[in-house]
């Protein structure tokens, strides 16, 4: 028995680097599904009303982050996003060549998850998003919704781990509703809705400040959450 117990403690082995970014690709190409695919659904069925779409993409796109957050957070950390592996590379967290590995994994992964929607309503797989979504506020949501993301990330994998998914999970499903960019906080999911004429498109001519704004913000978190989460020494 105590040889079993020993074994069972025993921490597995860190997954390869493919499979991490296999991880990553998978993770941010069903998100991407589930973003695009759940804003059509949406829209279909909510008989032109704005507000019940949007209800239907916000919920879907939360419950989906739990979920995938917490199939593979123990594979490759669950970052699916350029913002969450820049912050973990400039903590020192992440080598540099791995990080960039990752970002490249992302955005192949989530541009292929925004197809597979379109291949799942019917849809022409290659679009161009017609939706502008442009000026200082929608510059600013970004950058406010990508800080409070990296803040939850950081704050509760100090203070309580076990419950990251469910708090990315819970801000992205608040930050959907009090964002007027309605949250994408992540510049791969940025360029992959660009690449949807869907509800839940961008113009490509409106990416480039999303992805900015939403690189700052992460930049910002890092340095308040750096200095909130010190451990000062004891006097």
């Amino acid at each position: 028995m105590a040889r079993q117990a020993g074994a069972a403690a025993v921490t597995p082995p860190t997954p390869t680097l493919p499979r991490r970014l296999v991880a990553e690709a998978l993770g941010a190409a069903l998100l991407l599904a589930i973003v695009v695919g759940s804003g059509v659904m949406g829209e279909r069925l909510a008989g032109g009303n704005v507000a019940v779409a949007l209800l239907g993409n916000t919920l879907a796109t939360g419950a989906g982050l739990i979920v995938l957050i917490t199939i593979f957070g123990p594979l490759s950390g669950a970052h699916f996003n350029p913002a969450v592996t820049m912050v973990f590379a400039l903590k020192r967290e992440l080598p540099a060549g791995i990080a960039l590995a990752y970002v490249a994994a992302q955005i192949c992964g989530a541009v292929l998850g925004a197809w597979a929607a379109h291949l799942m309503f019917e849809l022409p797989v290659l679009q161009l998003s017609a939706k502008l979504r442009a000026g200082p506020a929608q510059a600013f949501s970004e950058f406010v919704a990508t800080f409070g993301l990296l803040a939850t990330i950081l704050a509760t994998v100090r203070f309580k781990p076990d419950f990251t998914a469910a708090a990315v999970g819970l801000y992205i499903t608040a930050a959907y509703w009090f964002t007027a960019s309605t949250s994408f906080a992540n510049p791969a999911v940025t360029i992959a809705r660009s690449l949807s004429d869907t509800f839940a498109g961008i113009a490509p001519s409106s990416a480039p400040v999303f992805i900015a704004a939403q690189l700052a913000g992460a930049v910002a978190a890092l340095a308040v959450f750096r200095w909130l989460l010190r451990v000062d020494p004891e006097p």
